[in-house]
């Protein structure tokens, strides 16, 4: 048995869509936050590491409120997304304050990471099983001798993904008969309706879906290679998007042209677990009730850490 895989957990966004660091809402009885539940499903599934990829203006406060709570349990390290790490020779556009994208943030850890890794939103709560499966994967499969790269991504029911206070964007995954991922479609106006969900990216034709597709919601499996094909396909996406201030580097968009050009295969693992997140500020009581049921259920304990 190797090295115990790593946790990258994608925090550099706290907040954005959501007015406020809403990573350190609580959710639980005992004041828990979302992450504090992924965290603590990741130690009992086996990951021995915890990365935090954040900005570096909040690193003393991340520190101390946040990082300091797993310190005792685990070994915790960080990586900073900043604006101006870039590849050799380019530099950051004068109409650029956005950050670049998941892909870039996940790329932020490459000197911090050398073990396969699972990534993850901060934001998100992905369930026990989840966690079980991305590490069976990462201490198997990612970790064997094969041709090319292996890497996994855990895939939801989207109808267990969907808010019922305005649409979401979710990426359809398209499966083969192998269990390997064949591409992933971003969605970005799913939204309920009667007897399934419907997709309203052109309203004048919205594309009509059962829910039962598999999701992504950003649970990954990786491992090192993913950095050396992040600093290989960055730069050509620098160039392309050049002109477009708010473009974003999306880790689906990397994955979906790894598996294209045959540089990668990605199994996906589905899983019965409820995803839930906050999208928007009416979907925190949904997420309360939810981890309320867990924790009455026996899932998780009163207080966790």
């Amino acid at each position: 048995m190797g090295m115990k895989p790593t946790v990258v957990i994608l925090a550099a966004g706290m907040g954005s869509r959501y007015g406020g660091l809403k990573q350190v809402d609580p959710v639980g009885p005992s004041g828990e936050t979302i992450m504090d539940y992924s965290v603590y499903d990741a130690l009992r599934a086996g990951f021995g590491r915890i990365v935090f990829v954040i900005r570096r203006d909040f690193d003393e406060i991340f520190r101390t409120t946040i990082g300091a709570r797993y310190a005792r349990a685990v070994e915790v390290a960080y990586a900073y997304q900043s604006l101006d790490d870039l590849p050799e020779g380019m530099s950051v556009p004068a109409e650029r304050t956005k950050p670049w994208g998941t892909a870039h943030a996940i790329r932020a850890a490459r000197e911090v990471v050398d073990t396969p890794f699972a990534a993850i939103n901060a934001d998100d709560f992905y369930g026990r099983d989840a966690f079980q499966q991305l590490a069976s994967f990462l201490n198997t499969t990612a970790a064997g001798d094969a041709a090319k790269p292996r890497f996994a991504m855990v895939g939801y029911r989207l109808d267990q993904t969907l808010s019922g206070h305005g649409s979401v964007a979710r990426g359809i995954c398209d499966v083969g008969p192998d269990g390997l991922l064949v591409s992933v479609t971003e969605m970005t106006q799913l939204v309920r309706v009667p007897g399934g969900v419907e997709n309203r990216d052109d309203p004048e034709r919205p594309v009509a879906l059962t829910g039962a597709e598999r999701v992504s919601m950003n649970l990954w499996g990786f491992t090192p290679a993913l950095f050396d094909a992040l600093e290989c396909r960055f730069p050509a996406w620098l160039v392309a998007h050049a002109d477009n201030p708010k473009a974003e580097w999306y880790i689906p968009f990397v994955v979906d042209e790894m598996i294209h050009d045959g540089a990668a295969e990605v199994t996906m693992l589905p899983t019965e677990s409820a995803w839930f997140g906050v999208t928007y500020r009416e979907d925190k009581p949904r997420v309360v009730e939810a981890v309320r049921q867990l924790v009455a259920a026996g899932e998780y304990p009163e207080k966790l850490w």
